[in-house]
C-alpha cells in the first residue's frame, strides 16, 4: 500500500492496527503520523490517548504491554513508537533487550483499541525478519522516500497553492535551486514567499532571488552550472560572492570537485542503464540533483571530467602548501574550466 492510499483509507475510518512508517524523508512522514492522530483520537482525548515510546531504552515486550493495557478514559489510544530499528539490518547495538516474538503474538490478535505505529527513519527494512513479514501481512507497511525531481516540483507548486498563491514554474525551479531538496526547509521558505506575494499573489523567480538565500553548497551547485553553460561571468560573479561571505577558497574548491564526481559518477551509471531513483540510492543523492548533474553531464565527455577532477586535485594541493595564491590559483581554475 502506498501513502495516498493509506490516508484514504484513514479518513474512510479504516485505520490499521499496525503501522510501520521507513524511510529517510522525515518531513513526510511526520505529516502522515499528524494526519493519522487527527483521524485516530479526537483532540481533547489526546492527553490520556497519546502514548510514546523509544525502543533506544524501551524493550518491545513492554510496548505490546501497552498495546494490550485497556485505555484510561478514552476509547482508543495511539501508541508512537520511535528508534524501530528492530526492523532493519544488522545487531541491535543498544542496551535494551527486545523480544520480536512478543510483536508477533501480538499481530495473531490485535487490541481493537490500540494503533501502534513503528517509526524507522532508515532508507530499508530487513525483509528476512519475521515480524517485518508480520506487518506487512497483517498491518500497513509505508515508504517515505525522497520525490522523483518531476513530483518534488509538483509538491512545491500545491504548497504554495495551499497558502493560497501561485508559484511560476520556473519559480518552482529557483526555489529548489535557491533552497536545496529538504521538504521541511521548502515548506518554510514556501511559506514565507507566499506571505510576501500574499493571497493570490503570483511568486516570480526574481521574487524567489530576492527572498531566499542560497548557501554555500547551492551557490556552487549554482557556479558549476554555469560552467556547463559556458556562463563564465556568472560564475565569477557567484565565486566573488562567495568571497565577501568569507568563504575559505580550499572549501570553494572542495565543493567544485564534489559536484564534478558527481556529475562522472551520473554520467557512468547513467551509461550503464541505469534509472534516475537507483542513481540517487546508489550515490545517496536526492533524485531531482541527479537529475540536473545528469543534464551537466552531457556538456561533458567523461575524459573531461576526468581531467577537470586531477586538475582540481592538483590545484588542491598547490593552495595548501602556498605554492600558489588561493583565490588566484580558483581564478584562473575557473576561466581556464569556462576556455
Amino acid at each position: 500500500m502506498d501513502v495516498k492510499a493509506a490516508a484514504k483509507a484513514v479518513k474512510q475510518g479504516d485505520i490499521a492496527p499496525v503501522y510501520l512508517l521507513y524511510g529517510t524523508e522525515k518531513y513526510q512522514m511526520n505529516e502522515f503520523v499528524s494526519f493519522l492522530t487527527e483521524h485516530a483520537v479526537s483532540e481533547n482525548e489526546r492527553d490520556f490517548a497519546l502514548v510514546h515510546y523509544d525502543l533506544a531504552d524501551t524493550p518491545l515486550q513492554q510496548v505490546i504491554e501497552e498495546a494490550e493495557m485497556v485505555p484510561f478514559m478514552v476509547p482508543r489510544k495511539l501508541i508512537l513508537v520511535q528508534d524501530a530499528s528492530v526492523f532493519t539490518a544488522g545487531k541491535d547495538q543498544g542496551k535494551v533487550e527486545h523480544r520480536p516474538e512478543s510483536l508477533l503474538e501480538y499481530m495473531k490478535n490485535p487490541a481493537e483499541y490500540s494503533v501502534l505505529v513503528f517509526i524507522v527513519n532508515q532508507e530499508k527494512l530487513d525483509e528476512r525478519k519475521k515480524i517485518v513479514k508480520a506487518v506487512k501481512t497483517g498491518g500497513t507497511l509505508l515508504s517515505f522516500m525522497p520525490l522523483g525531481s518531476e513530483d518534488l516540483l509538483k509538491w512545491i507548486v500545491k504548497k504554495a497553492k495551499e497558502q493560497g498563491c501561485t508559484l511560476e514554474e520556473s519559480a518552482a525551479e529557483a526555489v529548489i535551486r535557491n533552497a536545496g531538496t529538504q521538504l521541511q526547509t521548502l515548506a518554510a521558505e514556501i511559506d514565507k514567499l507566499c506571505l510576501y506575494a500574499g493571497k493570490g499573489g503570483t511568486i516570480r523567480p526574481d521574487i524567489v532571488d530576492e527572498l531566499i538565500a542560497r548557501s554555500t553548497e547551492q551557490n556552487v551547485f549554482a557556479l558549476v552550472e554555469d560552467i556547463a553553460n559556458l556562463r563564465v561571468d556568472r560564475a565569477l560573479s557567484i565565486f566573488y560572492e562567495l568571497l565577501k561571505q568569507k568563504e575559505e577558497p580550499i572549501k570553494i574548491a572542495a565543493l567544485i570537485a564534489r559536484q564534478f564526481r558527481i556529475i562522472l559518477q551520473v554520467k557512468d551509471l547513467a551509461g550503464q542503464s541505469y534509472s534516475q531513483q537507483q542513481i540517487a540510492s546508489q550515490l545517496g543523492l536526492h533524485p531531482y540533483a541527479v537529475k540536473i548533474a545528469g543534464e551537466q553531464a552531457r556538456k561533458f565527455q567523461a575524459a573531461q571530467l576526468k581531467q577537470i577532477l586531477s586538475r582540481l586535485g592538483t590545484l588542491d594541493y598547490q593552495m595548501k602548501t602556498g605554492a600558489i595564491d588561493k583565490v588566484l590559483g580558483l581564478e584562473l581554475f575557473l576561466l581556464k574550466l569556462a576556455a
